[in-house]
């Protein structure tokens, strides 16, 4: 699955802001590649382009029996290494992420300084009720069908691996719960698109993130698409509205829209 297409992306500039984006689970960059470049067209008051990085996280772009081998902190601290490079040229970091990567950017948040969060169905509850007992399924059943591609549009596919290995998914569990717990940590301005009907992420992920996180959260529902909402029907709202947030930043204005800063 490995090539340019799915790797790692670096778009540079050189504003007083750096754009980290995260891909979602078993997938790669590939599914927020467009997102990503949206978000490098947030041009500041000079017309400096932001700096942008989009890692392929560990276990993932290859195959699923290496995502089954990585713990939940190997996908930490890859992204907390991407953090820290953009933090050497930039003022500001602004987390996105889509699905897993969501819930990645959240925990940055509540740990690391950072500017404002832009999520796509960030998971932190799963439709499938059944995924909390993957830790004990696991040694009987290493992998089940995949969960890619729940997007409504006809012409639109994920890149992602065809099975869903249970061991990884017991790591995303102890993600999910650890970052549930850190959200009242998270004080960056946040925006969470939510798209009305997602078969992957449950609904009551986006509420947690507008219950608990103390900093303030704007709520975009996303009435044509499924869970990769990012390549679906309404990705071109998900890449304008991402687009001006990183935008009034980088212009010293507020990240939500409101009062100048």
């Amino acid at each position: 699955m490995s090539s340019d297409q799915h790797g790692h992306l670096t778009l540079p500039g050189t504003s007083s802001v750096g754009v980290l984006v995260l891909h979602g689970f078993t997938s790669t960059t590939a599914s927020v590649r467009d997102w990503a470049r949206a978000l490098h067209g947030a041009v500041d008051g000079a017309g400096a382009h932001p700096g942008v990085s989009v890692p392929l996280l560990p276990g993932h772009g290859t195959q699923w029996q290496d995502l089954a081998e990585q713990p939940w902190q190997a996908w930490r601290d890859a992204v907390d290494e991407q953090y820290w490079r953009l933090r050497r040229h930039h003022e500001h970091v602004v987390v996105c992420g889509l699905s897993m990567g969501g819930a990645l950017a959240l925990h940055t948040a509540a740990r690391r300084d950072v500017a404002g969060v832009l999520l796509v169905n960030p998971a932190l509850a799963l439709v499938n009720r059944m995924a909390r007992f993957s830790r004990l399924l696991s040694p009987a059943v290493p992998s089940l069908a995949g969960i890619a591609s729940d997007i409504r549009s006809e012409t639109a596919l994920e890149s992602a691996y065809d099975r869903t290995p249970l061991a990884a998914v017991a790591q995303l569990n102890v993600l999910m719960h650890r970052t549930v717990r850190t959200l009242p940590a998270v004080t960056a301005p946040t925006v969470v698109f939510r798209s009305d009907e997602d078969h992957v992420v449950s609904g009551d992920s986006a509420e947690l993130v507008a219950q608990r996180s103390s900093g303030p959260v704007r709520v975009v529902a996303l009435p044509n698409s499924y869970h990769v909402a990012t390549l679906d029907h309404d990705a071109p709202l998900i890449e304008r509205m991402s687009r001006d947030a990183v935008q009034r930043l980088s212009r010293g204005e507020d990240f939500l829209g409101g009062a100048p800063a």
